[in-house]
């Protein structure tokens, strides 16, 4: 599978790879949103993994230029903001999912559903 991975920490970049990802599967990391919107369209992931506070673009921000690009695109937002705002502002973009980073184990099901 094809995912990307997007967050301004590098450590939680590599704690996220860990937790979800397999050998079989194609990663591309970004250190903010801009990178993700710059890159999403070649790259072409299956599920683009959001943080959503990061310096240059928030993820809000680059989900919607994302879904702008690709109405179709699956972004999951993993942050450690779990509040019912953030929560809120992530279904309204129709993301596939909101995870708490102290939880990444709940990434599993959303990824392969």
């Amino acid at each position: 599978m094809r995912l990307m991975i997007v967050d301004d920490n590098a450590g939680m970049r590599e704690m996220v790879r860990d937790a979800i990802c397999t050998s079989e599967d194609t990663v591309m990391e970004c250190a903010d949103g801009t990178d993700a919107v710059l890159h999403y369209d070649t790259f072409k992931p299956a599920v683009v993994l959001m943080d959503v506070e990061m310096r240059y673009m928030d993820g809000f921000t680059a989900a919607e230029r994302i879904l702008s690009i690709d109405p179709a695109a699956r972004i999951i937002f993993v942050s450690s903001h779990n509040t019912s705002a953030f929560r809120l502002k992530a279904n309204r973009l129709r993301a596939a999912g909101f995870v708490s980073k102290e939880n990444l184990s709940e990434l599993q099901n959303l990824i392969h559903h």
